[in-house]
């Protein structure tokens, strides 16, 4: 592995990470089209889908502990949600890691086209008021919550997504979880299920060792400076850059697919 190739997937995963950090995502939906298509685009190298969907999980689990840490002060952590989500998430994650191996790599990329594309539909549906209830007023229907988390955690499982960009959306449009408390939580909640989906990913032998550590180091810095920069930017504009983003890899993802 050539200095340009480590300085790409160095890049690649401080841009995934800092998104992470700032909508309370994994960064999954930016680094799996990103190590797939731009080393190859660049001529620097190629990763087979099995390899990024390795590394991602790797970079999910590291990426969403920053911005817990972040986010640890201002009560914007929903403990009940996070732990009903967070164990069905969890399940889910692992036993969509172990299934992964027994899929094409164009069965991989298929299920992270229908999961971007169920988000970006979700993200759009009109939220209103959800960011005036106060946090210590916040109710939802916990095992309905559940239920979501699970089959979320199968599908990001798969494709070693911690399950945040499809979560933020549910958790935005179907629980009524105000915006900053979404964001928060869902980082914790995919920090749980990203466990599931390394410990598949490792146990199968599908983790490519020197990219994930690149991609760590990445994490790690850039998640907490994108969390700091989320809790001062505009609840609304931090859902349309969200909307954007998953509506770009979407597209992306199923032109390759098609």
């Amino acid at each position: 592995m050539d200095i340009s190739f480590m300085i790409i997937i160095f890049l690649i995963g401080f841009v995934g990470s800092f998104i992470s950090g700032m909508l309370g995502i994994g960064g999954a939906i930016i680094n799996y089209p990103m190590l797939l298509y731009i080393p190859v685009m660049l001529g620097v190298g190629h990763f087979t889908a099995h390899e990024v969907s390795g590394i991602t999980a790797i970079q999910v689990f590291f990426a969403t502990l920053g911005g817990v840490l972040a986010y640890l002060k201002g009560g914007y952590l929903n403990k009940t949600l996070i732990a009903y989500m967070g164990v069905s998430i969890l399940i889910g994650s692992f036993i969509g890691g172990i299934g992964s191996t027994h899929m094409p790599e164009s069965g991989i990329n298929i299920v992270y086209g229908i999961l971007a594309l169920i988000a970006v539909i979700m993200i759009f549906i009109p939220k209103k008021g959800i960011d005036n209830i106060p946090l210590e007023q916040v109710k939802f229907n916990k095992w309905f919550a559940a239920l979501f988390a699970f089959f979320v955690g199968i599908g990001a499982g798969i494709v070693g997504a911690g399950g945040a960009f499809l979560l933020v959306p549910i958790m935005l449009s179907v629980l009524k979880i105000p915006t900053r408390m979404t964001i928060a939580s869902s980082l914790a909640i995919t920090l749980i299920s990203s466990i599931g989906a390394v410990s598949g990913k490792i146990s199968t032998g599908q983790v490519a060792i020197l990219p994930s550590i690149i991609m760590v180091v990445a994490s790690l810095i850039a998640s907490p400076i994108g969390a700091n920069v989320g809790k001062r930017v505009n609840t609304k504009v931090l859902q349309v850059i969200m909307g954007i983003l998953i509506l770009a890899t979407a597209v992306k993802t199923w032109l390759e697919i098609l």
